[in-house]
């Protein structure tokens, strides 16, 4: 059985497929609670797929671009389980899984563009499937289009994408499927921050003199 999680975004997904079927899957959209949510989903999905956690034989989680608590908890968790339970752990960039699931959808050329806040998105450009430019931490206006649009920029910034399709979160059961059928680029479960973190390590103490 494969799990699947995903937090660098506002959301939290958690999905568990088992050879190619999703058993369970739960999405919670509240956010700057990815530590609260994450552990609860998780075991709701199992209990709900009818598994236990040593049934689970491989972990997928998106490495981001995304804020740096969401994402840390998120990584952190799967690479606990999975050095817990002896198994494997794949990363997929969160953008991919979007574009994945737009490209399933029909879309040819497309941005996605998800919230870094600070009036910033993380964006990429894809074409036939294939990522060709970024991701990269930007301001809206500077990746303004007139392309369809995937994620949570293009409700936020509807002057700069509006081409907005709808889509704004990623979908677990998609990362499954991602990792399962190797659609996607399998990455190392490190984060993709973009950007330095809030909070930095104090500076030693300048010498009184």
């Amino acid at each position: 059985m494969l799990l699947a999680f995903d937090t660098a975004t506002a959301s939290v997904s958690v999905a568990l497929v088992d050879d190619g079927e999703v058993r369970s899957a739960y999405t919670a959209h509240e956010a700057l609670r990815h530590g609260e949510l994450l552990a609860p989903a998780i075991d709701r999905v199992l209990t709900e797929g009818g598994a236990l956690t040593t049934d689970v034989t491989a972990i997928a989680v998106g490495v981001g671009p995304g804020p740096f608590t969401g994402l840390r908890v998120g990584l952190v968790t799967a690479r606990t389980m999975a050095w817990a339970l002896g198994i494997p752990v794949y990363g997929v960039c969160t953008l991919d899984i979007l574009a994945l699931e737009a490209s399933d959808a029909g879309y040819g050329e497309f941005l996605v563009a998800t919230d870094a806040r600070r009036k910033e998105v993380y964006a990429a450009h894809y074409r036939d499937g294939a990522r060709v430019a970024g991701p990269q931490v930007v301001k809206p206006a500077e990746v303004a289009t007139g392309l369809p649009v995937v994620g949570a920029g293009g409700r936020l910034y509807p002057d700069c994408f509006p081409g907005f399709t709808g889509l704004e979160q990623p979908s677990a059961e998609v990362l499954a499927y991602a990792v399962a059928l190797e659609r996607c680029e399998l990455l190392d479960p490190e984060p993709l921050y973009l950007r330095r973190p809030d909070v930095m390590a104090p500076r030693p103490a300048k010498p009184v003199s």
